[in-house]
């Protein structure tokens, strides 16, 4: 048995193809539009309070946070701290920035939720990530050689993706993507597979390079830098402990998106298929490239409140690819009436817990990397120029 035998072995067995008629798509798409509609206009004072309670506690988390680490070397403040610093990051991260970004909260007029200005407490500058991810991912999702979220520029995430010995490394990229990810996201926007093919240079990049320089500057100076000085002789464990909170934000975040996006059961798709899509064929490019997660082993979705929290709601990717601009909290609620649409259409509803849909992510990690025994269709001329 060669290496190559025993790695495709746990590969997810081949998805079956899901269609639907126009007409049903017409219809399915009636349905959602129906949803979105019945929840935007009933957002009000419980949609505000929930994110301003979300932000009062992120922000006490982080005061909290890094007032304990002033006294690190004492190693149960050090833990607390640190904890509860990662906690904080990984909400301005999750359940604020993304979200807010996202617009979801532009209806309350507050100039500080305003997704078009808000600013958040990682590497990538806001108005890079409100391009790449709200602009490219969420109109082209799933779509290779469209959507740059598939393989981030570095990974070799679908069969579709043409296979060079650079992936030989793909479970390194991806290990090296996930502990650093913070910086891996703010270099999207610089196309790097593009530079990689000759298609762009690097100085066509210069006002994004620019941005990520000022950006990543800022917060290494806060957390390497400034709050280290301001501990005085404490400074080597205010900056593990900064180090650690940042590393705890960017191993959740990895594995909550990659979980979203790219576990057993979730599709690709190609420029040629999509092209002059109608709304219900949209949602069902949405539905077949998302998964969602019911907690870290939990089959029951109700009972992980605070997984889904910490997630920003991403637990529930499907409902946000289908309505990304609706409060994430209010997916939950939403996910119960979305399933059923999938039942009555025989469509799929791709959901299970952390740890079997983040072991499906890691086994297509791996199996990518090797070249594919029967190769994929190439694209057309006509595919080509269109991407």
């Amino acid at each position: 048995m060669t290496a190559h035998d025993i790695l495709d072995r746990p590969a997810a067995p081949e998805v079956r193809p899901y269609s639907l008629t126009p007409e049903q798509a017409d219809a399915f798409g009636a349905e959602l539009d129906a949803i979105r509609e019945r929840v935007i206009a009933d957002l009000g004072e419980r949609d505000a309070t929930y994110i301003r309670k979300v932000i009062k506690a992120q922000r006490t988390l982080e005061v909290g946070g890094r007032a304990l680490l002033f006294g690190g070397v004492f190693p149960p403040f050090w833990l607390a701290g640190t904890t509860m610093l990662g906690i904080a990051k990984i909400l301005d991260n999750m359940e604020i920035g993304h979200n807010v970004m996202h617009g979801q909260y532009d209806w309350m007029g507050d100039p500080a939720l305003s997704g078009k200005v808000f600013e958040w407490d990682t590497a990538c500058p806001a108005d890079q990530w409100r391009h790449s991810h709200n602009y490219m991912h969420h109109t082209y999702t799933n779509i290779v050689d469209m959507d740059r979220d598939i393989g981030y520029g570095i990974l070799r995430m679908s069969e579709d993706q043409r296979w060079s010995p650079y992936f030989l490394g793909n479970p390194v990229y991806a290990f090296l993507l996930m502990v650093l990810f913070q910086y891996g996201v703010a270099l999207h926007e610089l196309e790097t597979e593009r530079i990689r093919a000759g298609e762009i240079s690097i100085a066509d990049k210069r006002e994004v390079l620019r941005g990520i320089w000022q950006k990543t500057k800022k917060q290494t100076l806060k957390d390497y830098v400034a709050f280290p000085l301001l501990a005085g002789p404490f400074a080597p464990w205010v900056f593990a402990g900064n180090m650690t909170a940042n590393l705890m934000r960017n191993v959740w975040s990895y594995m909550i998106i990659f979980c979203g996006h790219f576990p057993d059961g979730t599709q690709e798709f190609s420029i040629e298929e999509t092209k002059s899509e109608s709304r219900g064929q949209w949602y069902f490019r949405q539905l077949l490239g998302s998964a969602n997660l019911t907690g870290l082993f939990s089959r029951r979705p109700e009972s992980a409140k605070w997984f889904h929290i910490l997630s920003g709601n991403l637990s529930f990717q499907i409902e946000h690819h289908l309505f990304p601009d609706i409060p994430a909290h209010r997916h939950a609620e939403i996910s119960v009436e979305v399933r059923e649409i999938c039942r009555r259409y025989g469509l799929p509803y791709n959901s299970g817990p952390l740890h079997t849909q983040f072991g499906s992510v890691v086994r297509k990690i791996v199996r990518l990397a090797l070249p594919d025994r029967t190769p994929a269709p190439r694209r057309t001329d006509d595919a080509a120029q269109a991407a």
